[in-house]
């Protein structure tokens, strides 16, 4: 039997999914929400909220910024017209970028 696999996430990405995660109980509790209630407004278990408090980084994505979301963390946008518009921009950038990057096969020669 193998044994599985451990992921290491850098010392920012734990820092940020535990700040993330104490902004989300903070704005619960400010709302007298108990984590029964808001885990049915977001369609997940009570145990898989009190991990995204936690700031465990194996949550599903989707469900975190659900979460955010309901209790009123703007994660990237305060307005939603501006997250569509912001949106709508990288969707043309990436448009125009190539749609994969390969390794080059030509050495690069950079010393002059």
């Amino acid at each position: 039997m193998s044994k599985p696999l451990t992921k290491t996430h850098s010392r920012y990405c734990r820092d940020a999914a535990l700040l993330l995660g104490k902004l989300i109980r903070t704005k619960r509790i400010e709302q007298r929400l108990t984590e029964q209630m808001l885990a049915e407004r977001a369609g997940i278990s009570r145990s898989l909220l009190q991990r995204i408090e936690k700031g465990e980084l194996t949550c599903s994505i989707g469900s975190v910024f659900e979460v955010a979301s309901i209790v009123g963390i703007p994660l990237f946008e305060d307005d939603k017209n501006r997250l569509q518009t912001t949106l709508s921009s990288y969707e043309s950038k990436l448009t125009l970028l190539p749609k994969a990057v390969r390794k080059s096969l030509k050495e690069t020669k950079d010393d002059f």
